[in-house]
């Protein structure tokens, strides 16, 4: 399935208008440093909490550098889901210089 990509630079300029984001990365990744306002769902938990990804918007998803927030985009985009995969990652976001948020709660 093809699914979206955006690059880091455009996803912080959409991340002020305040876009749903999930990050799909494993906990204690999370809670080293994330997104502000991204929530988290682990990657191997996205077929079983398809219900908790808004379906009335775009969700932008989140992980390391891409690759498993590509694997749940298309997941989610199978189940019906309007998704976004942000290429890049978290660690592209720290590396331009963009705030993080460090804990278990999405800031």
């Amino acid at each position: 399935m093809d699914v979206p990509e955006v690059d880091i630079e455009a996803f912080a300029g959409l991340h002020g208008s305040g876009v749903t984001v999930i990050d799909v990365r494993e906990p204690h990744e999370y809670e080293e440093g994330h997104v502000p306002g991204a929530m988290l769902i682990p990657l191997g938990e996205v077929p079983d909490r398809v219900a908790e990804v808004p379906d009335d918007r775009t969700v932008y998803l989140v992980c390391a550098v891409g690759g498993r927030s590509m694997r749940a985009a298309e997941h989610l985009a199978a189940q019906g889901r309007d998704v976004v995969n942000v290429a890049g990652g978290t660690k592209g976001w720290i590396a331009a210089g963009l705030p993080t948020v460090a804990g278990d709660q999405p800031g």
